[in-house]
């Protein structure tokens, strides 16, 4: 597969290159899917290192997580249209399909979700995605796409004998790849807004770039289909930057426009992150917290909403 035409297309299976060698690498996809007042987020990948290739899939809920080991035999992939399966779990932007049971955790989850009316950010030569030129760059330890900024969800989810039903609910779909996750950021998303058809996300990382550190920023807003970037690339900077344990203020500016993001953790829950191919760092993550966005444009509001059942990791 031609490197330019995955680098077009982050959604698809970026390292074919690496299934036959040892080399450290990881991808995985997240895929959220919330109703009003339930969650389910399924993270289906591989890993690679010197002692082992792997698929798995994490899951987490409101209340919990799970960690499901495969085969790297198991984990199959199709291009066009984009599609991963791992063992009888199939992931698309179409939807998914789920069999996943594991008896050394009392787990057994099952269902479908049709997915529909994607909504994404803007692209172009220069972004192709989030990442803007730095998708062109090489040796980035990890790269981070968007494919699905809000899109309507259609299913149910049985988890243990209990049904989880989204009926014209809401859900987002990202991903990473590379060698290893940063050694601290912060991370939210969300798109159940009280007041407004809006989605967000944000992520602020510490990257290794050669010998220089820089603190990098990836930020997008859409308001209806008004789109706000806040990025490293496009200038945007940090004028507040205050997180704890529990919870991030941020201030962003570009131009004219100020981006504030309050949130708020609910239950964190362990999932494993890679380092160096393993999947051998624990982080946080609730996909019950609270997020408040307000935007400013010369210092007037033009944008201010909450979003509930939100994805939030602060490492």
């Amino acid at each position: 597969m031609k490197k330019l035409f995955l680098i077009k297309n982050p959604d698809l299976f970026q390292g074919e290159k690496y299934l036959d060698t040892n080399k450290n690498y990881f991808e995985g996809w997240y895929f959220k899917n919330t109703n009003g007042t339930e969650g389910i987020s399924f993270i289906p990948g591989i890993n690679i290192n010197s002692r082992y290739k792997k698929a798995f899939i994490q899951v987490i809920t409101n209340s919990k997580s799970y960690y499901i080991n495969y085969n790297i035999d198991d984990f199959k992939f199709d291009f066009e249209p984009f599609c991963i399966r791992i063992a009888n779990n199939v992931f698309s932007k179409d939807g998914i399909h789920i069999e996943i049971k594991d008896d050394t955790q009392n787990l057994k989850i099952e269902g479908n979700i049709k997915y529909s009316d994607s909504k994404n950010i803007n692209t172009s030569l220069l972004s192709p995605n989030i990442m803007g030129p730095f998708s062109y760059v090489p040796f980035m330890e990890c790269n981070h796409a968007i494919i699905s900024m809000k899109h309507k969800i259609q299913g149910v989810m049985e988890i243990n004998n209990s049904e989880m039903r989204f009926n014209d609910s809401y859900g987002y779909i990202e991903k990473d790849w590379g060698c290893s996750f940063p050694k601290s950021y912060i991370w939210c998303q969300g798109n159940n807004f009280q007041k407004s058809n809006a989605s967000f996300m944000l992520a602020i990382a510490d990257i290794p770039f050669k010998l220089l550190n820089f603190k990098g920023i990836i930020c997008d807003l859409i308001v209806d289909n008004k789109e706000f970037k806040f990025t490293t690339y496009r200038n945007a900077r940090i004028i507040k930057y205050d997180i704890d344990d529990n919870s991030l203020d941020i201030t962003l500016k570009k131009g004219a426009y100020e981006l504030n993001i309050k949130s708020k953790y609910g239950t964190g829950l362990k999932l494993a992150a890679p380092v160096k191919g393993e999947m051998e760092k624990e982080i946080f993550e609730s996909i019950t917290a609270s997020i408040t966005v307000t935007l400013k444009k010369n210092n007037h509001i033009i944008f201010s909403d909450i979003s509930t059942n939100c994805g939030l990791e602060i490492v």
